[in-house]
């Protein structure tokens, strides 16, 4: 039997690590983002910085269950928490004043998993 689900360790590390929160704390936002992480590489988002841009409003904290990618213009400062990011992006995100988050440092910032909204 070939196990299923991604084989990257980090990334089954994480999910798992989603999904003890989420049940422990009752925030379903966790586990949301579990299951979406879960999905297979093909399927995961893959958000360019102008959807960001037209789908947030200023200083929100935006979770992406894939990767950021660099396409568009950041016009606001935004929280961007996401499993991946081109380094483009990064550059992006940090001169509109916003920050850049992996998913566990939002999990240790934010356990509750209150006032997010996510993309894809």
């Amino acid at each position: 039997m070939r196990p299923t689900g991604p084989t990257n360790p980090v990334l089954r590390g994480l999910i798992r690590r989603l999904r003890e929160e989420g049940r422990r704390r009752r925030a379903g936002v966790w586990l949301e983002l579990a299951e979406r992480l879960s999905r297979p590489r093909r399927s995961r988002a893959e958000v360019n910085l102008s959807r960001l841009n037209r789908c947030a409003e200023e200083g929100e904290t935006v979770v992406v269950p894939g990767k950021v990618l660099a396409a568009g213009r950041l016009t606001k400062p935004l929280k961007v928490a996401a499993f991946g990011f081109s380094s483009t992006a990064r550059r992006k995100i940090a001169s509109a004043g916003g920050e850049v988050l992996s998913l566990a440092q939002l999990l240790e910032r934010n356990p509750e998993g209150k006032n997010l909204r996510i993309v894809e």
